[in-house]
């Protein structure tokens, strides 16, 4: 059981830790993403301002103080030095009439028309060809283009998000390295009161079955004597019910063990549930319930045959228990990519029903109804059934019915 509560503790928590490092990792690349677009269209600017050259004065006509343009902080006096880009203008049919590739050595004016198609093509005012910002302009009745080239802010921001994605996932590691560490501290004291449990229930079940045992003996020797009556036939009642929730408990504290004694081999589940839903017939006739089944023929199951006879035991007892007099119950067993069976029988409380308890155990979802023999435990056994064959059992409800729909793996 500690092996089962350490693997779900490391697998939450390490879940819980690299989510929040993605998301980290997300505003940091949008941020830095962002951050490079303003940087080069901060630069672009500075030049469409300027007619497509880049300013060397501010618009007094006086050199830019030492502190660089104003509003535009990232531009210095070396900033024109260090800043490649080249302007080309258009005509009235996008073709280049003037180009200015003064500021950048890589590119010939043959060659800008590419870019100019490229830039034209993604109908819009801002964006990147290849390792150039670009920023179109009106310059006069001329449409204008100017390219800054950012291969080297792309090449640091690119950097930057590596050494961040190796350091936000070294850290990861270390932290799942501390949570295997203390993983077994943390959940000892979980493990520990389900072990004790545990521990009560088979002691429980050593210490209440002998003296009901004999019981059970006495009650069919004085039975022999003095004939049956009432009381009798309460006692012994009562005395098998007892057996019955000791022998659920034992059943339910074995399926939860983390190694559970599987007798697994393949087997006809088609006709599991058809055998199951016969068991019933008479059953919910009986008591003037209406069972049907619909079960895909030939729909082959590698598991434990009897636990699957058990769970749709457990799951026919309750629909045939619980379903409305007059009403209907219907099975339905298909395949997709893995058995589906379904159990669904008319309910008219349904709304009143906490879907999400029912499989707790001792839970009985309708209170209003006289005791009825159950103990809330069989749906426990279920999922418990289902579990170990790793798959799920869950609960629906819709217009008056109540459903338990079993998906197994």
């Amino acid at each position: 059981m500690i092996y089962s509560l350490r693997r779900k503790f490391i697998l939450i928590s390490t879940i819980s830790v690299f989510s929040v490092l993605i998301v980290i990792f997300a505003v940091m690349y949008v941020m830095n993403h962002m951050q490079l677009n303003h940087t080069m269209d901060t630069l672009a600017d500075a030049i469409v301002s300027n007619d497509g050259v880049f300013p060397r004065h501010d618009k007094g006509g006086r050199p830019f103080p030492s502190g660089g343009a104003p509003h535009m902080d990232i531009i210095t006096k070396e900033t024109p030095f260090s800043t490649r880009f080249f302007t080309v203008w258009l005509g009235a049919d996008h073709q280049i009439v003037k180009v200015n590739v003064e500021s950048v050595f890589s590119i010939t004016e043959a060659e800008s028309q590419e870019y100019v198609d490229h830039a034209l093509g993604k109908k819009c005012e801002r964006g990147w060809v290849s390792d150039y910002r670009f920023c179109v302009f009106q310059s006069g009745n001329q449409t204008a283009i100017v390219f800054v080239n950012g291969e080297m802010n792309r090449m640091m921001s690119n950097r930057f998000l590596l050494t961040a994605l190796l350091t936000l996932v070294g850290s990861g590691m270390a932290v799942l390295l501390l949570i295997i560490s203390i993983s077994k501290r943390a959940v000892y004291p979980a493990a520990e009161s389900y072990e004790k449990q545990r521990q009560f229930i088979t002691d429980a079940n050593h210490e209440l079955k002998t003296p009901l045992t004999l019981i059970l003996s006495d009650l069919d020797i004085v039975e022999s004597e003095v004939g049956k009556n009432e009381w009798l036939d309460d006692m012994r009642s009562e005395g098998e019910r007892m057996r019955t929730l000791i022998n659920q408990l034992v059943t339910l504290s074995r399926m939860d063990e983390d190694q559970a004694n599987l007798s697994i081999a393949p087997f006809d589940l088609s006709g599991a549930v058809l055998d199951t839903v016969s068991e019933f017939q008479s059953l919910a006739e009986e008591r003037k319930k209406h069972l049907t089944a619909k079960a895909e023929p030939s729909v082959e199951y590698c598991g434990d045959e009897g636990l699957i006879r058990r769970l749709l035991t457990i799951l026919l007892d309750n629909a045939v228990k619980y379903c409305d007099e007059g009403g209907s119950i219907e099975v339905m067993l298909y395949r997709k990519r893995r058995p589906v069976i379904k159990v669904e029988n008319t309910y008219g409380n349904v709304d009143s029903l906490k879907l999400d308890r029912l499989f707790d155990r001792f839970y009985r979802g309708d209170k209003s109804r006289s005791f009825d023999g159950s103990f809330g435990v069989g749906l426990s056994i279920a999922r418990a059934i289902a579990k170990n064959h790793h798959g799920d059992i869950a609960a629906y409800k819709k217009e008056q019915t109540i459903g338990f729909k079993v998906e197994l793996k």
